[in-house]
């Protein structure tokens, strides 16, 4: 059996989701025509029944495309700082990471304090931040690097790492 490298396994992934939707418009094209009463019709291109088997055969792929994907982001590690990961735990971390640097960055842009509003009886009144708005804002752009240096490295391993599937069929 051939091998590919997983990072290109992602990629047709996204390419097999793809060519299942045009294979069920194309279904829906060739499942019906429009004749004058009494007519034969006259197939235009390929039959349903060689459209269904292609659209099996994409889906029959798809699902063990998936299936390798899966175990290859189990079996396979990433070192992330001093730990080993396998990948599928290194990928949502990197989500994780990425979700903590944007409420970080969000907390970083308010002011430490802010006229609130004033209820016109001479009552003034702040919006007091609870925390060092400053400290947000270095905290995000530490979050985002270590997001990026993650990412950087299940890339790396996605090239390393292959997975036995033939894709003669899509490339």
């Amino acid at each position: 059996m051939k091998k590919i490298p997983l990072a290109e396994g992602i990629k047709l992934k996204s390419i097999l989701s793809k060519k299942i939707q045009e294979l069920i418009s194309e279904i829906h094209l060739v499942a019906h025509a429009v004749v004058e009463k009494g007519e034969k019709p006259n197939p235009s291109g390929r039959s349903l029944a060689e459209v269904e088997n292609e659209l099996a055969q994409v889906r029959k792929d798809a699902r063990l495309l998936d299936k390798l994907i899966y175990r290859a982001n189990i079996d396979n590690t990433i070192n992330f700082k001093g730990e080993e990961l396998p990948i599928v735990e290194a990928i949502e971390l990197a989500s994780q990471l990425r979700a903590e640097a944007s409420l970080a960055k969000d907390l970083g842009r308010f002011e430490k304090e802010r006229l609130y509003h004033s209820t016109g009886e001479s009552v003034i009144f702040y919006q007091v931040a609870m925390y060092d708005p400053a400290e947000y804002r270095a905290r995000a752009n530490e979050l985002e690097k270590e997001a990026h240096r993650l990412s950087n490295l299940i890339n790396a391993k996605n090239y390393q790492v292959e997975i036995e599937f033939d894709d003669s069929n899509y490339f």
